[in-house]
Parts: structure tokens; sequence; C-alpha cells
């Protein structure tokens, strides 16, 4: 074993200690989820049914009944309803607090390996919180956090990133394409692209229109999705009619921007509550670094209604297709579903559009529709059960109580 290979395989047995995770035990050659009932992630409704599994992947769903197959693993979920794994299209997995309490900042030194244990720690608190595919937009960590999930050395969720940002000074329309062939050479799977400033300055527009139609235009060219961070009509409106693919935040849009997103077919990701919330009840963990100031504070807290009137005036845009993504950093991994919750009961969502723009809808916008977000044959086994009807009670999604990903099972709580 070369020092490379030996130093990856201690730091993965220190991981595995550090997250208290062992072995997966092998799979039976059939697994039966026996269910109360099942949320497709489509909008359909089945009551208690029997999910078959094979080879990581969803083999038949059938009225409840016997297991016939002798050489099935019965797993017994009667008292529970069982949906998608959640879909999680916006996040910060390496993001974390120092062990000084305080938000990591590059000026502190931190070996690698520290790094990824603190991303590791938030990848295992993100599957267990019941999201199963998570974007993270995005940061070098990622790609090695993704390769060790994705080998099946460490549990996560399914990670997809954007490896770093492009900026209003990241170039020339010449120089963006440049970067954008770079980072999909190094594997990036989205191009995250800042069109505005953040909320704590305003959010006014920074990157123009033709760069936007540079970077936006040769992601398209290279079969690449580009989020774009934006906040008010101008930056979105320069996003949508650079054909990018989804608009983030949108705390300021009005009604006819919204329209203009949908006429372009651009998925909108409000991320309205879990990252505001997160960034006031640690505020003393941030104030002070960086860009944390408290006027940066008090512009997000006048971000809160803008940002929740907005987000009622997307539902009632037709053909506005909303996605599920939080913007969750340090201190907000596992609490996924919370803006969710505040979605339904805050925002007016319905709850059943909720879970399809969690699932579904939002594995759709990741053009991994025909894969997963739906309870399908053919699909991979991403799927969680929780406490509850979410459609009925939408706070059921923060009672997890089994948590399924490619057929391995990950978290199971007896709730008998």
């Amino acid at each position: 074993m070369n020092t490379n290979a030996l130093r990856r395989s201690r730091l993965t047995t220190a991981l595995l200690i550090a997250l208290g995770v062992t072995a997966v035990p092998a799979l039976a050659q059939t697994t039966v989820l026996r269910v109360g009932k099942v949320l497709d992630g489509a909008g359909n409704a089945q009551g208690p049914s029997l999910i078959q599994i094979e080879d990581g992947r969803i083999r038949s769903i059938t009225t409840a009944m016997s297991p016939t197959s002798t050489d099935s693993n019965i797993i017994d979920l009667q008292h529970l309803t069982l949906l998608p794994g959640l879909i999680d299209t916006h996040v910060h997995m390496g993001w974390h607090f120092d062990q000084d309490g305080k938000t990591h900042r590059n000026s502190q030194a931190e070996a690698p390996s520290q790094t990824l244990l603190y991303a590791a720690e938030n990848a295992h608190k993100t599957l267990l919180g019941g999201v199963t595919t998570a974007q993270s937009l995005g940061a070098e960590i990622d790609l090695e956090l993704r390769d060790l999930i994705n080998a099946g050395t460490l549990p996560g969720p399914r990670i997809l990133t954007s490896i770093t940002a492009l900026f209003e000074g990241s170039g020339t329309p010449d120089e963006l394409r440049l970067q954008v062939q770079e980072l999909k050479d190094r594997g990036a799977d989205v191009i995250k692209l800042f069109a505005s400033a953040s909320i704590r300055v305003g959010g006014t527009p920074t990157m123009s229109q033709v760069q936007l139609d540079a970077a936006c235009g040769e992601a398209n060219r290279l079969g690449l999705r580009t989020a774009v961070h934006a906040h008010g009509p101008e930056s979105a409106r320069r996003a949508a009619q650079a054909n990018c693919t989804v608009l983030e935040h949108g705390a300021l849009l009005d009604r006819e921007t919204f329209e203009f997103l949908a006429k372009q077919g651009m998925f909108y990701d409000p991320n309205i509550d879990l990252v505001l919330r997160n960034y006031f009840e640690n505020a003393e963990r941030f104030l002070g670094i960086g860009g944390y100031t408290e006027e940066g504070f008090e512009q997000m807290r006048a971000a809160v209604p803008k940002a929740l009137a907005s987000f009622k005036t997307a539902l009632t845009v037709e053909g506005l297709r909303i996605v599920f993504g939080t913007d969750a950093l340090a201190g907000s991994h596992g609490r996924n579903a919370q803006e969710l919750v505040y979605r339904v009961k805050q925002g007016g969502q319905s709850a059943r559009d909720a879970v399809i723009s969690a699932t579904s809808r939002a594995a759709e916008s990741l053009r991994l529709g025909h894969d997963i977000g739906r309870i399908e044959p053919g699909y991979r086994a991403d799927l969680i059960a929780v406490d509850g009807d979410p459609e009925e009670d939408i706070e059921a999604l923060l009672r997890v109580r089994f948590v399924m990903k490619g057929g391995v099972v990950y978290q199971r709580i007896d709730t008998n």
C-alpha cells in the first residue's frame, strides 16, 4: 500500500470511529420494506405496501401482503410513512465552527484531514436528517468527500459539487468560459455563479449580462448545470436571459421577475428560513469574522419578511418550478427539513407540493429525475420513513425513523 493510500485508510478509520459508524452488514438477496403508507414523490399516495429492493434499486411495489421469498430481509415499517429521500439542492457541506466556536475562516490554519473530518460529520448529520442527495455549492473538500461517500467508505448523502464559485472578478467572457471548462475537467457537477452581492450588503447586481451569457452558455455547451446566486430583479433577469439553470435565493424578487423566470424555464430555489435562522441563533459565532457585521445582521433581519413575501408571490406564479434548498452551513447541517416546515406553515405552500419540491422536482433540477426522487420500479432505493404523514403534518419530516440510500440502511429507529 502506498503512502497516500495508507494515509487515506487511516483517516477513514478515524472518521468512522469518530462518527460512531459501524460496518453495514451485507443485504439479503432481496430486501422488503413493509410500510404503512407510501408517498411516491410525484404527488401520489398508496396505503400499506411492500417495497422490494434488489441491487440498490426498487424492484417492485405492491399492496401489503406476506412476502413469499425465503431469502428476503424483511424490514417492518408498518407504522411509518415511506417517501423518497429528500434532495437538498443547496448546502455547504464543509462549512463548520472551529475549535474556538467561531465560524471557520480561511486565515485559520487547518490540516486537510481535519477539514475532511468536519465535512464528514456534516454529511453524516445531513443523511440522518433524511437528505439522501445534497448539492454542495461548493468547496475543494467536496471532491474527496464525494468520492469517499460514493465508494461506500463514509456515510453521507450523494454529493454533487461546484468545487468553487465564479464571480464578477473572475475574468472576461473568454476567461470565464475557460474556467468553466477547467471546472468540468476537475469533476464539477455544476457551476456556481455569484450574479449579485450578499443580502448583507443589499444584494445589488454584480456579474454583467455578457459574463453570465459566457459562463452559462459554456456550461450548457458542456452539459453542465448552473446555479446562480442572485437576490434582486436585475441580477435574476440577467441569469434567466443567459439560460442559466436555477436561481438561488431571490429574496427581493417581484411577480414580474418570477414570471420571466418561469417563461425562461428556470428553476427557483428560495432559501428563506434555515440559513437566516441559523445565523441569528449563532450570531456570536459569526460576528466580527469576514463580512459578518452588526450592520450585515440588520440587513438579514430586514430580509426575513421580504423573503417570505417574495416566496408567497412565487407560489402564485404559474409554471414556476420551485425546488428545495437550504443553504445549510455551519450550525444547520441535519436540520434541513426545518426549511420545508417553514415554507408550509409560514409561507403557505401546500404540504404535498413541499414534498414534491424536495423529491421529484429537485431531482429534475439536478437532471437526475430518471434515477432518484421517486418511489418507482427501477429508481434508486433512496428512501426515508417518517413518523406521521407529511401531507397532513409537515413536521413529520422532522421525525425521520429510517434512512436507506442505494439499498443500504443507515438509520433505523424502532417505533413499535
